[in-house]
């Protein structure tokens, strides 16, 4: 999905912040841990098994579970298909952190993040996010706001690129860092109408944030990376604010890799205002934390184009070859 990143109302620790303008570019020689044998020229060798095709397949797998909002059967059908998924890859553990949410009118939601955990046994973390659910309809549609939304970019992009990179590195050396494969629930909020509900907050990663030492007792991970919107055909991924405050370095580091394979995709540019996503709360518990997103999606942003044919493979495997290469970089 996207995680809907909004320019609505921000809190106080989202206000604008400044970015240097210089990137760092990083050697891609440095020796990996002593668990990995392997030179990061080596592991670059595998990004090419990182396949667009394949990912824009489960975009279009998860679009027929459409809405994928809370308290749908389309939700239990995703987290489903994601479990399954995980499943044919042999990533193990696999752990559901379940929960139950009131919100304001007094319903309870079930709730459910799913973690998957690559390495486990490395005391070395880090995050790959995205959250899986989207919002109920698409009430930005000119025509129809309460056509169903069905999310290509807006959720099911993030979850195919979680999904793929899995399978790339179910195939490959191991990473200098175990990797925890993240798919948050409730981004979209208490109403699931992402920015179309004024006191929108996040439900799934906050809960996450709240509960680390339930996954990570002896420290907590190094660094998290969030995707959201990630799809789109003409990617043209900026900085965000909040992110440059809280892991400049990751950022420059994450960007300089992009723009070596896609340098159209990476510009040197910030978006105008920070973004609230699931980079938020594990920013705010201590994980330098960033997020990769492509805002800019108007005219289809949260209406009823947001179709897989505003999806690109090209796109799909840039983020996910970016993120392979950022895993092997020292």
């Amino acid at each position: 999905m996207n995680s809907l990143a909004r320019p609505y109302p921000l809190t106080p620790a989202l206000s604008p912040k400044g970015r240097g303008s210089a990137f760092l570019w990083f050697a891609a020689a440095l020796a990996l841990s002593l668990v990995l044998s392997t030179t990061a020229a080596d592991a670059e060798a595998k990004v090419e098994l990182w396949d667009g095709q394949r990912a824009l397949a489960d975009v279009a797998a998860l679009l027929k579970f459409t809405p994928r909002s809370l308290d749908t059967a389309g939700h239990q059908l995703t987290i489903d298909y994601i479990k399954a998924e995980l499943a044919k890859i042999h990533v193990d553990p696999v752990a559901t952190q379940r929960w139950v949410f009131e919100d304001d009118s007094g319903r309870a939601v079930a709730m459910t993040n799913i973690v998957a955990r690559l390495d486990p046994e490395n005391p070395r973390r880090v995050i790959l996010a995205t959250h899986y659910d989207s919002i109920v309809r698409a009430y930005r549609d000119p025509k129809n706001p309460n056509a169903p939304m069905p999310g290509a970019n807006n959720s099911a992009s993030g979850v195919a690129l979680l999904l793929e990179t899995a399978r790339v590195l179910s195939l490959s050396q191991k990473p200098p860092f175990g990797v925890d494969l993240i798919f948050f629930d409730g981004e979209e909020g208490p109403k699931s109408l992402g920015a179309g509900d004024p006191a929108w907050h996040a439900l799934g990663s906050p809960y996450f944030a709240a509960h680390l030492k339930d996954y990570y007792p002896q420290g907590k991970p190094e660094k998290a990376v969030v995707f959201d919107m990630v799809c789109d055909k003409d990617l043209a991924l900026k900085a965000e604010p909040f992110s440059l405050a809280n892991a400049a370095t990751e950022v420059r580091k994450y960007w300089s890799l992009g723009a070596k394979i896609t340098p159209s995709s990476f510009p040197a540019a910030t978006t105008p205002y920070p973004i609230s996503d699931d980079h938020n709360a594990l920013a705010e518990a201590g994980i330098p934390s960033f997020l990769v997103i492509d805002f800019d999606y108007e005219p289809y942003f949260n209406t009823s184009a947001d179709t897989i044919d505003k999806c690109s493979a090209q796109s799909l495997e840039t983020v996910g070859r970016t993120t392979l290469q950022y895993l092997y970089s020292p």
